[in-house]
């Protein structure tokens, strides 16, 4: 089911009521219920996603369990390694089994050997990937006994399958959010507003940036060899801001539609495009992926490597980023992409001292605008990989951008008009960002007056009404 539908706005006030009224102060009730309109929610694609992420969850629930009763460290280890295998496997099969194959096919076809066609036609299920991080967490967590095993079904699979934030995050952590499936909750009428502010943003952010964007980036990226290089350059930039509005979007009416039953989860974008540099620019962008890889996978190798010294860091980072590329999904483009932001941070760990001489030298706004800019073209450059469907694909967009007609004036995309107000709406979408960069999220209005606070409501709503593309384009993530 997509935020952006009419199916959902149809469900969200039925589970609203149900879950607030009618099962008012039952807390065990209240998270059956949101299990149940979870696999609805999730279900609403195809029910047979639903077996993959009950197994997942009532595995993970058995063996976190008997990972806690255990006091025996070599059989607490073989349970999580059996946790983490089932979770792995499932992943690997759905999203990685063919790219592996087809690859495989092709070194032994290098090596002169016949390869048989082993290839199958598998479905990959909606958000698996984010699902299947959110619940390893969990048994890492049990396991290194930074919490408690669960011992409540209903609190374990509505963590695992609540459905604001099911198919694309943000990546929660179990010993924030489990906490609030066991308490009981009363409703919060300021967080439910506020809920509803930031649902409304997150709903510009889609149908009005995004899907916008994406009407002009589809024909650029699909057709590269036909524009001039400008333009190429041009559809780079409109592609930064539908993913940005699209993957933020969606987190904003995550986040939002938690507040609305009474829960918290983690902030995932932090106004990125106003990242100085690359590093800062992932503390910025899909927060819960980052701080998960970083927790569970940076931390524990540089660790494992801290005698190798400043090249054990280097060596964990790239690796690092590498995996952040292959969780992206099963293609080589992502592979690179995930190399080149590996790279990019090395290269900013081994500069710091020469940088940080620079910054004094230099004017600290004028520094930092610089490092605005060649973070965001960095972005840019990499969302070709990010956005094309081969790396043949994405060395054709570059080297059609690398020629002379750069500096030409673009080809004025059709329709004309809309082209215009897109531009001019991208503009006021940045400085409203810009001005609102220490809120929580744009539309954070609490200490503001009534009239100014509905003010705000209305022209976003117009705004909305006049300029979304209301054709139920899905989220960009929901692939990973």
């Amino acid at each position: 089911m997509l935020f952006n539908s009419i199916s959902f706005f149809i469900f969200l006030p039925i589970v609203f009521v149900i879950y607030w009224f009618l099962l008012k102060n039952k807390i065990k009730e209240q998270n059956i219920f949101i299990i149940l309109a979870s696999y609805f929610f999730y279900g609403w694609w195809d029910w047979r996603f639903l077996i993959l992420i009950f197994i997942s969850s009532l595995s993970d629930y058995l063996i976190s369990i008997k990972i806690e009763e255990s006091s025996i460290e070599k059989r607490r280890r073989r349970l999580l390694h059996l946790s983490i295998i089932i979770n792995l496997t499932t992943l690997f099969f759905f999203k990685y089994y063919n790219f592996f194959i087809d690859n495989l096919e092709i070194v032994m076809e290098g090596m002169g050997i016949q390869a048989n066609n082993y290839s199958l036609n598998i479905i990959l299920p909606v958000g698996i990937s984010f699902y299947t991080f959110q619940s390893m967490s969990y048994t890492l967590d049990v396991y290194y006994k930074d919490i408690k095993a669960s011992k409540e079904p209903a609190v374990f699979f509505a963590y695992i399958s609540f459905f604001p934030q099911l198919v694309a995050g943000p990546i929660e952590r179990a010993s924030q959010l489990i906490p609030q499936f066991q308490k009981k909750r009363v409703f919060n009428y300021s967080l439910a507003v506020d809920g509803l502010r930031q649902m409304l943003w997150g709903f510009l952010k889609k149908v009005v940036i995004a899907d916008n964007c994406a009407t002009y980036v589809g024909p650029i990226f699909e057709n590269y060899s036909d524009y001039s290089a400008s333009t190429l350059l041009l559809g780079m930039v409109l592609f930064a801001f539908q993913i940005y509005g699209d993957f933020s979007g969606y987190s904003d009416i995550a986040i939002g539609t938690a507040k609305l039953f009474g829960f918290n989860l983690m902030e995932n974008f932090k106004y990125p495009f106003f990242a100085a540099n690359v590093t800062d620019f992932w503390r910025r962008w899909h927060i819960s992926l980052s701080t998960w890889l970083r927790d569970y996978l940076y931390t524990p190798m540089a660790i494992r490597t801290r005698n190798w010294g400043m090249n054990g860091i280097l060596f964990s980072t790239l690796l690092t980023f590498t995996l952040v590329g292959l969780w992206h999904g099963a293609n080589w483009t992502f592979i690179v992409f995930g190399i080149m932001y590996g790279i990019a941070i090395n290269i900013e760990l081994l500069t710091r001292k020469k940088r940080k001489k620079i910054s004094k030298k230099m004017n600290s706004l004028l520094f930092y605008w610089i490092g605005v800019f060649f973070t965001f073209t960095f972005f840019c450059v990499t969302l070709v990989l990010f956005r094309s469907d081969s790396i043949t694909n994405a060395f054709g967009f570059y080297s059609n951008l690398l020629n002379k007609s750069l500096f030409s004036i673009p080809e004025i995309l059709t329709p004309k008009f809309r082209f215009i107000y897109l531009l001019i709406l991208i503009i006021v979408f940045i400085l409203v960002e810009w001005f609102r960069k220490n809120k929580r999220h744009v539309l954070d209005l609490e200490n503001v007056s009534l009239y100014y606070r509905w003010g705000i409501y209305v022209l976003t709503t117009i705004v909305i009404i006049f300029f979304a593309r209301f054709s139920q384009n899905s989220f960009i993530y929901f692939q990973f």
